[in-house]
């Protein structure tokens, strides 16, 4: 079924969108492993939405009425496969046990030529594959496309990769619904540290200031953790000067002021001239100018900012709003309480479409103990293996 699905998504249906991709990854030299087009066109059959809103996956599934229901629903559950980078615990049978790095969860997981895809790799070893659920049979799993393996030997590189992972998508940390309630709690723990050390939840400083502020916070909750540790352990984990300091990106290091706000549901968060946009609200007579008019659009337009500048602002000069928004809008007859929620609906549908995360990622007791042992060492020339 995987090999029909394939040819499928490499038919010329697909052409004029699969094609682009792989051009794409091959550069100007026009060079491109078998791996690389292996995963590009993985990830375009599980995931890319078409031009309709459907994947290869739903146009393969409708297009198969003679599938039986429960093939069917196994096809539909790979459209969200799982990514992670694996550890070995056991091999049994035809299947391995693997513990995923990222979201501490085991996966039983099989492959489409059976037992001998992971002759050559042993408990210990480490495998980074997507893996997509078995439908008909509860707790498995199947690798999506090829995988590349790598020796326990590489443990420390291995952590650092799952930890970047980890940090850079947060959601993948979140399958796991312990590291939902866990990351809930480490959160509320530090926004009260962060509170504690700069005096509130919301601060609006120029881009120098916000990054020796966030720095500073930074040391001091290393330093604070340090203290609590078992005294045979600070030689240990003290941190060193030569750890990587906070910077902002580019476009808010060139911003004029940043609003950094450390909320109980969003989190911690920076934006781009939240004093300008203060001011705005504090005195509605600058609604009439052109440039505190463009900035309050982009708030409300551009999908990188969630509703949190904007509601943090409304509730701190409620006697304005309606007068920014009135003259922004050129609705005379707006008014916050009962329009300003369908208003933020409206312009950000995506915010609302998912279900609120913390902001800080929990990582599992494994990743801990590589991590620990971590020395910064590249990873080694990885065993890959193709799909048949």
């Amino acid at each position: 079924m995987k090999g029909e699905l394939v040819a499928f998504a490499q038919s010329r249906r697909f052409d004029r969108w699969l094609t682009p991709a792989l051009l794409d990854a091959a550069g100007p030299e026009r060079r491109l492993d078998e791996l690389e087009a292996i995963r590009i066109t993985d990830n375009f059959i599980l995931r890319y939405r078409l031009p309709d809103g459907s994947t290869v996956v739903d146009t393969f599934v409708a297009a198969r009425r003679d599938l039986a229901e429960s093939d069917r629903q196994m096809l539909l559950g790979w459209r969200d496969p799982v990514e992670g980078i694996f550890e070995i615990r056991r091999k049994d049978g035809d299947a391995v046990v693997l513990l995923n790095l990222v979201d501490d969860l085991e996966y039983r997981t099989y492959s489409n030529v059976g037992r001998a895809a992971f002759r050559g790799v042993a408990k210990g070893d480490f495998l980074v594959a997507p893996l997509v659920p078995v439908h008909s049979v509860d707790g498995a799993w199947l690798v999506s496309g090829a995988f590349s393996a790598y020796p326990k030997t590489s443990a420390a590189a291995i952590a650092r990769a799952a930890l970047e992972l980890a940090t850079s998508h947060p959601a993948l940390v979140f399958r796991n619904p312990e590291k939902i309630e866990q990351g809930w709690e480490s959160m509320r723990a530090d926004r009260a540290a962060f509170i504690e050390f700069c005096g509130g939840d919301e601060l609006v400083l120029s881009p120098a200031e916000a990054e020796d502020r966030l720095n500073a916070y930074y040391r001091h909750r290393r330093e604070t953790t340090v203290t609590r540790l078992p005294e045979r352990a600070h030689s240990r984990r003290l941190p060193g000067p030569g750890l990587p300091s906070f910077e902002l990106p580019q476009e808010l290091a060139e911003a004029d002021t940043v609003g950094v706000i450390y909320d109980e549901i969003d989190g911690l968060n920076f934006y781009a001239d939240y004093g300008m946009l203060r001011d705005l609200f504090a005195d509605p007579a600058l609604a009439g100018r052109r440039q505190h008019q463009e900035l309050l659009r982009t708030y409300l337009h551009e999908e990188s900012v969630a509703p949190l500048p904007i509601r943090r602002l409304v509730a701190a000069h409620p006697e304005t709003a309606d007068a920014v928004f009135r003259k922004l809008l050129r609705k005379p007859g707006f008014s916050w309480p009962e329009h300003g929620e369908e208003l933020l609906r409206r312009r950000k549908p995506w915010y609302y479409a998912q279900e609120p995360r913390p902001g800080v990622s929990v990582i599992g007791e494994r990743l801990s103990e590589l991590a620990a042992g971590s020395r910064r060492p590249a990873l080694p020339r990885a065993r890959h293996v193709p799909p048949r």
